[in-house]
């Protein structure tokens, strides 16, 4: 524990100015051995960018880093690593088409024999790593083979191998299942053990009081305030975090539910083995269900991504079978994906033009000419209607923090005047602020009477902002319940096939 002993890592007053933003305000950030250091704040408040000045990716505007005590220029990634930093970012980092075990040690092979690769040596050197951290695949085997979650865990063993003092991991469990993500709190406890400083940010609270020893906080680019763990509460760590109370954090609004507006009866497609569901205007159906239960595969098909084998749907009355998803948005259902950086925008364009991508139509004029002035103008107003915060409509998307970005998707949705909006893991990676921000916005969507399906791994989202809970198991519907039967333990009985299917 830090006690009185100095910290391992210290950065002192660091500023970052990027063009017109000032991201970073005289920050001081320090980080024990043998400890782990929580880095807490909203999206936007300047942990990543302080990270990547530690790891040479962003130089500092001003200020200074110290490690062990001495004075340290860190000019890039590959000198923060000889330096003894490592950081694994939320984005992997990987090459999909070679091997584990090159990826793990890229740029650092071990060299036989005759100047050759020794990939006995490179296999066993890797295995070892991929033990450490609980991951059963080949050394061997191609990146591209392996999920989300598997990647994730050998981007912490390609961290491992340069047995770094500071391990600084971003978001590292996003990706992960239950069961990874407790063998890397493992890690973790191990990298501790041996007098690592861990860097741990995350915007999952219960994560930080099960693994972390101290917190730093975060606030548009400044400094809060830095406190044991054993100190804070979650609702102290939130104040911190957004400057005022959440009193309530799920602002569900009651409202009587309209119309039918999407039948499901017997719905078949890949993942999806029969799902019978309605879902009505102004209201907003939860969908919940383990790991692999097919609730994106069903919005997927639901879409026309995904074809269906079986079942009728019918949109406001009418057959609905799209043969794609411009169809789907064209007859007035929209999808917003979990996946918002991969599918959900174009992170390269701007704010205007991620918007209005879905509905070029509406800004079509003569000879297939585009009116710029209509998009600006809309892409304004749904700016302003969502509280996106940008530095205008021509800004970059990939410049936006994560609960701006997802703003950006769910305009891109509206713009298409949707009667059914599919929200899949709406908050997923959003700061607290921003979910209560993007929770006030479904309100909106609930009294414009347009029928909201909320997929959520979240439990207390799906109790808090949900009318109704649909359950899903092994790619079925286990069960519906209205909110007031809904309970936590009800749901995972659903979700697991403990308890008999009915609607």
């Amino acid at each position: 524990m830090s006690g009185n002993q100095a910290p391992l890592l210290e950065m002192r007053g660091i500023s970052k100015i990027f063009p017109g933003v000032q991201a970073l305000t005289g920050v001081d950030f320090r980080a024990f051995a043998g400890e782990v250091m929580a880095l807490l704040g909203e999206n936007g408040a300047g942990k990543s960018t302080l990270m990547k000045i530690l790891a040479g990716v962003y130089q500092r505007s001003a200020g200074e880093i110290f490690l062990r005590g001495k004075a340290v220029e860190v000019r890039d990634p590959r000198d923060a690593q000889l330096k003894g930093v490592s950081i694994i970012h939320q984005e992997l980092n990987l090459i999909p088409g070679v091997s584990v075990a090159e990826n793990i040690f890229l740029g650092r092979e071990p060299i036989g024999v005759g100047r050759k690769l020794d990939w006995k040596r490179l296999n066993a050197n890797a295995r070892q790593l991929l033990d450490r951290v609980g991951l059963a695949v080949s050394p061997g085997a191609l990146v591209s083979s392996l999920s989300v979650g598997q990647q994730q865990m050998v981007e912490i063993a390609k961290a491992l191998s340069f047995d770094s003092s500071v391990i600084v991991m971003d978001e590292p469990t996003g990706a992960l299942t239950d069961a990874e993500t407790e063998r890397l709190f493992g890690v973790i406890r191990d990298l501790r053990s041996a007098g690592k400083a861990v860097v741990y940010i995350s915007h999952r609270l219960q994560e930080v009081f099960e693994v972390c020893d101290r917190a730093t906080v975060l606030r548009d680019g400044q400094l809060i305030g830095e406190a044991s763990i054993a100190e804070l509460t979650e609702d102290s760590i939130i104040q911190m975090m957004v400057g005022r109370k959440l009193t309530e954090q799920f602002p569900r609004i009651e409202m009587e539910s309209g119309a039918v507006r999407l039948s499901v009866r017997g719905l078949k497609a890949a993942k999806t083995k029969d799902a019978s569901f309605d879902a009505r205007g102004g209201e907003i159906l939860g969908v919940t269900g383990l790991m692999g239960a097919g609730r994106t595969e069903l919005a997927l098909a639901l879409f026309g991504a995904m074809p269906r084998t079986a079942g009728t749907v019918l949109l406001d009355n009418k057959k609905f079978a799209p043969t794609g998803p411009h169809q789907a948005l064209a007859r007035g259902l929209a999808y917003v994906s979990e996946d918002r950086k991969g599918l959900g925008l174009v992170l390269g364009l701007s704010v205007k033009e991620n918007i209005t991508l879905s509905a070029l139509k509406l800004f079509q004029r003569a000879f297939f000419k585009l009116s710029f002035q209509g998009e600006r103008k809309v892409a304004r107003e749904y700016i302003g209607k969502l509280s996106i915060k940008t530095t205008g409509e021509g800004q970059k998307v990939r410049n936006l923090s994560g609960g701006n970005q997802q703003k950006v998707s769910i305009a891109k949705g509206l713009l298409t005047s949707p009667k059914v909006l599919i929200l899949d893991e709406p908050t997923r990676g959003v700061d607290v602020g921003a979910k209560k921000e993007i929770y006030g916005i479904m309100n909106g969507f609930k009294k414009d009477g347009i029928a909201v399906i909320m997929i959520s791994s979240e439990m207390p989202e799906i109790l808090g902002m949900s009318d109704r809970i649909m359950v899903m198991h092994d790619g079925a519907v286990a069960g519906i319940l209205d909110r007031g039967e809904a309970s936590q333990e009800r749901i995972m009985r659903l979700a697991m096939g403990l308890e008999e299917k009915r609607e």
